[in-house]
């Protein structure tokens, strides 16, 4: 709650190119209405994409894995969880799912965040939904084997107090409205992550609410394109931009704007990647080929055909075929190897 303590976010250097950034947000949030009038059903299809993406990416920057083969079975309630790690995928999916359709219903309180925590991990037999009964740490194994500690959270006998304490202080700057809305939540966030409440899944927590605070806050952009999936394609600024926001952060003497720059760039490259979709799927007679090479545009320079298969969640495997073979005839593509293990390399720009 340290982000959240009196006139703690009001002292704040903010450059002025800052208000700019804002004001950028602000238009693309208005953009929003405009594009769920004359694309549903593109967007339909992207929120099939994104919430893939977002479960995946986001256990996976946990170390949470789950096989390509298994992932969209069990997600689409095709399969059940085979083991711990399917399990937890599944929770995360389900309480996404319910945020996206209802996030007007959540409250932001401990009460909130502990069945948050239980949801996520219903599927498993782990103890869920309660705060953590010992001290933790923050640590990082060096590239040499050795453990170094990055961070000290909150110890267990005062997680409580600070997690009523932060909700509450939330809640109040919520309602008076003094403080930028996307601020206030990415200051949340931030002293949630140095609380460290549980004993595991903190990172996840994390990002479920961030979705859900932006969802109340306006910024929709979450449902179309998964913010889990470029935190982790930047996992390696995320960690570092937290270890240095951390700092003094128990004394109150952390600097919060390299977080804010960071969650608020995050947030930029989103908004641009869905208007850059939904223009390049608009501009082209047929939606679903658009939608197609638009992937492939995302993809590594060497992918798999289950890559496109997942990033395209709504078309058929023939149709993605056809795309393939027709964009080989072009020379912007060429397949390496024969049969179902046979990837296939980009050769020029894919538009």
């Amino acid at each position: 709650m340290k982000s959240l303590e009196c006139n703690f976010l009001e002292r704040q250097a903010v450059p002025l190119e800052f208000a700019g950034t804002l004001r950028l947000l602000g238009e693309y949030r208005g953009k929003q209405e405009l594009y769920t009038r004359q694309t549903p059903q593109v967007l339909n299809t992207m929120k099939q994409v994104a919430i893939i993406q977002s479960t995946e990416s986001s256990n996976r920057i946990e170390g949470v894995i789950v096989e390509e083969k298994r992932l969209k079975p069990l997600l689409e309630k095709e399969a059940k969880p085979k083991n711990r790690s399917e399990a937890e995928v599944i929770g995360y999916k389900n309480v996404l799912s319910r945020i996206h359709a209802a996030h007007e219903s959540f409250k932001i309180s401990p009460e909130t965040i502990l069945k948050i925590h239980r949801d996520m991990f219903s599927h498993t037999d782990l103890p869920a939904g309660r705060w953590k009964n010992r001290d933790n740490a923050i640590e990082e194994r060096l590239p040499d084997g050795r453990w170094i500690t990055r961070f000290v959270p909150v110890t267990a006998r005062e997680t409580p107090y600070y997690m009523n304490e932060l909700c509450g202080r939330f809640n109040t700057l919520w309602e008076e409205g003094r403080i930028d809305r996307l601020l206030l939540i990415h200051a949340f966030v931030l002293d949630f992550l140095c609380i460290h409440p549980f004993a595991d899944g903190n990172g996840r927590v994390s990002r479920l609410l961030t979705v859900l605070m932006l969802h109340q806050s306006g910024y929709d952009v979450s449902r179309y394109i998964s913010l889990e999936r470029l935190i982790e394609d930047s996992k390696e600024s995320y960690y570092d931009v937290l270890n240095r926001t951390s700092e003094r952060w128990h004394e109150g003497g952390h600097a919060i704007l390299p977080w804010w720059e960071f969650s608020l760039g995050i947030l930029i490259a989103a908004y641009k990647e869905f208007e850059d979709r939904v223009g390049i799927i608009r501009s082209h007679r047929g939606a679903k080929t658009a939608w197609v090479r638009d992937a492939i545009e995302q993809l590594p320079d060497v992918f798999a055909v289950a890559e496109l298969v997942r990033a395209c969640s709504g078309v058929s495997r023939p149709m993605i075929r056809i795309v393939l073979e027709a964009l080989r005839k072009e020379g912007k593509l060429e397949v390496l190897g024969t049969g179902r293990g046979a990837k296939w390399r980009k050769r020029d720009n894919i538009q």
